[in-house]
C-alpha cells in the first residue's frame, strides 16, 4: 500500500488497515476508544470485587472443625479404653459394701485397672451396670472395659480367712473349705503331705497345730492349698522370730517346740491375757515336779472339741493327750497361741503355784500352791455359780 493511500491510518507508528472489519485494535482503542473520546475522556476500567466470608460464617466453620476433631479424638480415646492393649500385673481390688458405680469406678482407677473412671461409667451406662457384690476381685492393671464389667458381674473371687488364736488345723481346714470351690479335705491333704513344714516341727510329725500364724489371710482364685498353707506357716515363723522363740525357750530349759506346746495350753487355759503368765508358771512347775498337768484342754483336743465339759469317761480315755493319765507335755501343741500366750510361755511369772481355777464371771483365775488352797478356790467359784 502506498504511503499516500488515504485508507492507511497510523497509531503509534504501527500500521493498521482501517478497512479491516475485525481489526487488531486493543481493547480500549478502536471503536470503543473512539466512543470514549467522543464522550470527552478516557473510559474507566471496573475491577472485580472479592467477597470475604462474614465473621459468623468463619466462627461456624471453626466450630465445625473443632467438633469434628473432638469427636474423632473422643472416639479414639474411648476405643483405647475398650482395648487398652496388654494387661499389666495382677492386683486385688476390694469393693466395700455400699459402693455405687461411681465408687467402684474410682477404686478401679486408683488401682490402675482402668485409666479412666469416667469411661467405665459411660460404658456401664450404655451397656448396663451389673450388680456389684462387696468383696475382693482379682484383676489386672490395664484391663478393657468389657472384661472389667464381666469380672464385676461374676462376683468376688478373693476371700479372707481369719485364723484366730485358739483354733486348730482342723478348724482352719473347715474355714477354708467353706469358700467357693474349696474343701476341708483338700486343705488337710496339703497338711498331711508333709510338703510344707515349719522349722520347729519334729522330723517325724506332719502335725502343724500350733505352727500356723494367726490373723487374716487372703486366698486368691485357684491358689493351691500348699501355697495357702505355706503363707500360714511363714507368718508364724515371723511371729515366733519376733518373740525370739529359740533363745527364750532354751533359757527355760525346753525346746522351741515344747515352748510352743506350753503356749498352746496357756492359750486354752488362761481364758484372759491377765492370767497367762501365771498359767504358764503352773505348767512349768508341774513339769519340774513330775506331776501330771491335768489340763482339760488337752483331753478335749484329743476328742476334737473346742471347749466344753470333760466327763469322767473322758478322763479315762487313754490317749497321749490325756494329761490326767500321763505326765509331761502332750505330743503336739493343741492350738495356735496368740502373741500374748507365746510371750507368757517364754516369760512365765515368778511363783510356786500348782493349781488354778476361774473364780469370777469376768474370767479372773485364782492360783494356789497347795491342793487345800485349790479346794477353797473351787468352793469360792461354786458359790458364785461358776463351779
Amino acid at each position: 500500500m502506498a504511503e499516500d493511500d488515504p485508507r492507511a491510518v497510523t497509531f503509534g507508528g504501527a500500521g493498521l488497515d482501517a478497512g479491516d472489519p475485525q481489526g487488531t485494535t486493543e481493547p480500549g482503542a478502536g471503536e470503543a476508544g473512539q466512543g470514549s473520546a467522543q464522550r470527552g475522556g478516557p473510559r474507566t476500567r471496573h475491577k472485580r470485587r472479592h467477597r470475604f466470608p462474614s465473621p459468623l460464617r468463619l466462627a461456624l466453620l471453626a466450630l465445625g472443625v473443632l467438633v469434628a476433631g473432638l469427636a474423632a479424638w473422643t472416639g479414639l480415646w474411648f476405643s483405647e479404653q475398650l482395648d487398652p492393649g496388654a494387661e499389666g500385673p495382677a492386683v486385688v481390688v476390694t469393693i466395700r459394701s455400699g459402693s455405687g458405680i461411681a465408687g467402684v469406678a474410682t477404686e478401679l482407677s486408683k488401682e490402675h485397672v482402668i485409666s479412666s473412671s469416667l469411661a467405665l461409667r459411660v460404658y456401664l451406662l450404655v451397656k448396663g451396670a451389673p450388680f456389684v457384690e462387696a468383696g475382693g476381685y482379682l484383676m489386672h492393671r490395664n484391663e478393657g472395659l468389657a472384661l472389667v464389667s464381666a469380672e464385676l458381674a461374676a462376683g468376688p473371687d478373693v476371700f479372707d480367712v481369719t485364723v484366730d488364736p485358739g483354733l486348730t488345723v482342723a478348724e482352719v481346714a473347715r474355714l477354708v473349705g467353706d469358700l467357693p470351690g474349696r474343701s476341708p479335705a483338700g486343705f488337710m491333704a496339703a497338711v498331711r503331705s508333709g510338703l510344707v513344714r515349719s522349722p520347729w516341727q519334729p522330723a517325724s510329725s506332719t502335725n502343724l497345730d500350733g505352727l500356723l500364724g494367726t490373723g487374716t489371710f487372703q486366698i486368691l482364685p485357684g491358689e493351691p492349698y500348699l501355697a495357702v498353707l505355706r503363707d500360714m506357716v511363714n507368718r508364724f515363723v515371723a511371729q515366733a522370730d519376733a518373740a525370739h522363740l529359740d533363745r527364750y525357750a532354751r533359757a527355760l530349759g525346753v525346746s522351741p517346740y515344747q515352748a510352743l506346746t506350753v503356749a498352746s495350753i496357756v492359750q486354752k487355759e488362761g481364758v484372759y491375757t491377765v492370767n497367762d503368765a501365771k498359767v504358764a508358771r503352773v505348767v512349768y512347775n508341774r513339769l519340774a515336779r513330775g506331776m501330771p498337768l491335768q489340763m482339760d484342754s488337752t483331753v478335749l483336743y484329743s476328742l476334737g472339741q473346742d471347749g466344753g465339759t470333760v466327763t469322767p469317761a473322758d478322763l479315762r480315755l487313754d490317749t497321749p493327750y490325756n494329761t490326767y493319765l500321763h505326765t509331761g507335755l502332750p505330743p503336739t501343741p493343741i492350738a495356735f497361741p496368740s502373741t500374748a500366750a507365746l510371750h507368757a510361755a517364754l516369760h512365765p511369772a515368778a511363783g510356786s503355784w500348782l493349781y488354778f481355777v476361774v473364780v469370777t464371771r469376768s474370767g479372773l483365775e485364782a492360783f494356789s500352791d497347795t491342793y487345800a488352797g485349790q479346794l477353797a478356790n473351787e468352793a469360792l467359784a461354786k458359790s458364785r455359780g461358776l463351779g
